[in-house]
């Protein structure tokens, strides 16, 4: 079908736009690696822009030879697949009931969901919760104490209440259960949008580091970006350290932090490519219905 003069000019301008946009947005990544590649002269001058001037893995080296940096990779990698899988399981155990109509008390609940996003009871008292209940310095406490979010659990819910009724009255004739009616048709339908919220979760897992800094103090237990973020306090309050002084003629100080923020996007850009054709099917589905 031939285009008229008008759709040739905003198709034009619509691809500068997307063009622009996709600069912008890349900008901050590229120039960040870049500058974790690049020798202390060139960024102490300011003189990268786009690519790596004076390449240098010295900033890598420092960071693969910091003690316990394969440990807190191994315990984020923990918490964020297995918080996931937890927090997938018990959004889909709230979210499907508080889909169904018939379910007493609904409303109130929802309402008490909802009002959990604006209104919290504040840092303190959630740790004294988590001392109570024998949570501190514990993996358990990492991975439940934040299962579920509001957001996404409104999400999940929204989508469950657009599957047709006709679905779950079919199986309920043949005798099927309510969880089974759950586990055999919600869930299967939902995989685009589970496949969504759990992409959530898992940025979230791997992202956290103020509540594993405040509640983990072993070691052995605290994820890379505690690790990482200690680092980077270390560099930029301690320059006189000797360790860091004979690096330090090699690579910069900014160069040291962006390596920690390119070692902690890879996982995360390695994910995102196998479940971004799920991402906008997700977030729309379910979307027109309240």
């Amino acid at each position: 079908m031939n285009r008229t003069k008008g759709e040739r000019i905003f198709g034009a301008f619509n691809g500068i736009f997307l063009f622009f946009i996709a600069a912008v947005t890349l900008y901050p990544f590229i120039y960040i690696i870049a500058v974790s590649l690049s020798s202390s002269k060139y960024v102490n001058m300011g003189d990268i822009w786009l690519l790596p001037r004076g390449f240098n893995l010295s900033a890598y080296h420092q960071i693969i030879r910091k003690e316990g940096i394969w440990t807190a990779f191994f315990n984020s990698f923990y918490y964020m697949i297995f918080g996931t899988a937890v927090s997938l399981a018990l959004t889909i155990l709230g979210a499907y009931p508080l889909s169904r109509v018939r379910l007493k008390g609904r409303r109130i609940i929802n309402v008490l969901v909802v009002f959990t996003m604006w209104f919290s009871a504040g840092m303190v008292p959630a740790y004294l919760n988590f001392k109570n209940m024998g949570l501190l310095n514990s993996r358990l406490g990492i991975i439940f104490g934040f299962a579920v979010s509001t957001y996404n659990f409104i999400l999940l819910r929204t989508y469950f209440m657009s599957v047709p009724d006709a679905l779950e009255e079919a199986a309920r004739i043949d005798g099927a259960s309510d969880f089974r009616i759950m586990a055999q048709i919600f869930v299967p339908l939902s995989i685009p949008s589970l496949a969504t919220i759990g992409l959530f979760y898992a940025v979230e897992r791997w992202n956290s580091y103020f509540w594993p800094m405040i509640l983990l103090t072993n070691e052995d237990k605290i994820p890379l970006q505690v690790v990482l973020k200690k680092m980077v306090v270390d560099m930029t309050s301690r320059l006189d350290n000797m360790e860091f002084g004979r690096d330090m003629v090699s690579f910069s100080e900014d160069s040291f932090i962006y390596s920690t923020m390119v070692l902690a996007m890879i996982p995360m850009l390695i994910l995102y490519p196998f479940i971004q054709r799920y991402f906008v099917k997700g977030i729309m589905l379910g979307s027109v219905k309240g």
